[in-house]
């Protein structure tokens, strides 16, 4: 079973090649956030989670999903992270939740994709992105082949900054970074409601037609990149930045 964690989009895109080439079931842990839900999984092929890098780390909204749903059947976890630049030392919280799950850990396939995060970098244009959906599908079929195989995903070796990165930036990244204060909405907003429909943790409510943000954002994007008339924005940061989202 191949369940995936997405705010914009790359994530589900890997989800799908992955799912596709194992034929296998795809679930996605978004839908069932959403609606407060967790999961009652069963299956006896491999486990295999996969989530954008929030933080050089598995998102922690991710990780709470995974460690609060039940699953039966294979005891086979292989994880795949797409990420703008590395996963750092992310492989080490990985194998503290599969031990904590009863998981044996498979492993973890870093996958770079096109950048999302607006709220401090840019996407690239379309060219760069295609080109790096096109590496990232083949990224994915190759790591669908070594599950296949029963192959564990080769050892990533983090280093003292990739453990630098996913241990204190990460701690910081979440108390100083990770929030919704900076977000606003423009005279371009339509009152369509999608800011709200969209975000996964029902951070957003639409008062007197305009979005309103309540202090618990996971920074997934999912609200700034899918609006229709690009009405939101990051404080200064976001300003003609190219917005993207993968369907």
């Amino acid at each position: 079973m191949v369940i995936y964690f997405t705010g914009t989009g790359n994530s589900r895109f890997l989800a799908r090649s992955l799912a596709s080439a194992l034929e296998d079931e795809l679930v996605s842990a978004p839908e069932l956030i959403k609606q407060n839900r967790t999961g009652s999984f069963a299956s006896e092929k491999p486990w295999v989670f996969v989530s954008p890098t929030y933080g050089w780390q598995i998102p922690r909204t991710f990780r709470r999903f995974i460690t609060d749903s039940s699953f039966t059947g294979s005891d086979q976890a292989y994880f795949v992270m797409d990420c703008g630049s590395g996963t750092g030392n992310a492989q080490k919280g990985i194998r503290e939740l599969c031990a904590a799950k009863g998981f044996r850990f498979m492993g973890l396939a870093e996958i770079k994709m096109p950048e999302n995060y607006i709220a401090v970098f840019s996407a690239p244009d379309e060219k760069t992105a295609e080109k790096l959906l096109r590496i990232g599908e083949k990224k994915a079929l190759k790591a669908a082949g070594q599950i296949k195989a029963g192959e564990a995903f080769p050892e990533r070796k983090a280093g003292v900054l990739g453990s630098f990165l996913s241990g204190p930036v990460n701690r910081g990244f979440y108390r100083f970074t990770i929030g919704d204060r900076k977000f606003r909405v423009t005279g371009a907003c339509i009152s369509c409601g999608q800011c709200a429909e969209n975000c996964m943790v029902n951070n957003i409510t639409i008062e007197n037609g305009r979005p309103v943000w309540h202090g618990g954002c996971i920074h997934c994007m999912a609200c700034i990149c899918r609006c229709p008339t690009e009405a939101i924005e990051y404080g200064k940061h976001s300003v003609g930045l190219r917005r993207y989202y993968l369907e």
